[in-house]
């Protein structure tokens, strides 16, 4: 269901508010597309994760005494590319959503700006 356009201002006007007194927990609420996991960290930790799969084999084939360390290693290179893969980078996390504008602290605060408009639709009813 859409939102009618009155709706939509004042769902933009809270989420200005929001941004302007808290821009940690706004930007970590925030959704958004760019916000999500990176394709080339996917794939890039699609590409190591198969590559600790081949020495984790390579391990279990070796007829040596150091099988059991190849495996070993071969498993914690599966285990990092599929944390990598898995995991957002700091790039992702500094960004700020495109087209979201900076905006100075008001005066009033956010609280405070409900509370107002609360008032003013108690003030309207009959």
């Amino acid at each position: 269901m859409a939102l009618s356009e009155h709706e939509q201002r004042l769902l933009d006007q809270l989420e200005q508010q929001l941004h302007a007194e808290d821009p940690k927990f706004a930007n970590t609420m925030a959704s958004s597309a760019g916000r999500g996991m990176s394709t080339r960290r996917i794939v890039l930790g699609a590409l190591v994760a198969v590559a600790g799969i081949a020495v984790l084999i390579l391990g279990i084939t070796l007829d040596s005494p150091f099988n059991i360390l190849v495996g070993i290693v071969g498993f914690m290179v599966m285990g990092a590319g599929m944390y990598y893969a898995t995991t957002k980078g700091k790039q992702a996390e500094t960004q700020i959503p495109a087209g979201r504008k900076e905006r100075a602290a008001t005066p009033r605060g956010f609280m405070s700006n409900l509370e107002n408009k609360w008032d003013e639709r108690k003030r309207d009813q009959p």
